[in-house]
């Protein structure tokens, strides 16, 4: 299982359900790392999105207590063992028109990133140099135990702001 995620310089992701920046080739980044996707996020990860929708061309997991929260396109799961589950099963039973098995992506919001981090292998992580004021953290991958960089991109910038891409592995 992997994990994306756009930080600032003090791992901050967002603020009243909404990112803290938005850099047009992170969101390029994301469609094409998440495309055929199995993606699984919390409920208000999904309400931030356009429309409150599920993400086009991907399996889209919502994980919520709400036992009545229904809403159309999304396989429902009532905690992370649950996602996990139903996660690993849509991957063994619905292959890519390739015949390749679908990749499994957590893509917040904090709370699911925080219970889910350990589970991945690799987390791809945009590096915004900027720091915002935020309501909602990422864990920081450079502190933590057990994560070292295996890759880095070329710093690049967007309307000021430099950002790089790093890939995360688990030893």
């Amino acid at each position: 299982m992997k994990a994306i995620v756009a930080v600032t310089k003090d791992w901050g992701i967002g603020k009243d359900n909404q990112l803290l920046v938005s850099i047009p080739e992170d969101m390029k980044f994301f469609r094409t790392k998440t495309a055929g996707a199995i993606v699984i996020m919390g409920r208000k990860t999904l309400e931030s999105f356009p429309g409150k929708k599920p993400l086009k061309n991907r399996v889209n997991i919502v994980i919520t207590r709400d036992e009545s929260y229904a809403p159309e396109g999304v396989v429902i799961a009532h905690d992370v063992e649950e996602a996990v589950k139903s996660a690993a099963k849509i991957r063994e039973q619905d292959l890519l028109e390739d015949g390749s098995k679908r990749e499994i992506f957590v893509i917040g919001g904090a709370s699911i990133y925080e219970q889910m981090a350990d589970l991945c292998d690799t987390i791809y992580v945009t590096k915004v140099e900027t720091v915002c004021e935020a309501d909602a953290y990422f864990p920081d991958l450079d502190e933590k135990e057990g994560w070292y960089i295996a890759e880095m991109s070329e710093e690049a910038c967007h309307d000021g702001i430099f950002y790089r891409f790093v890939t995360y592995k688990k030893h």
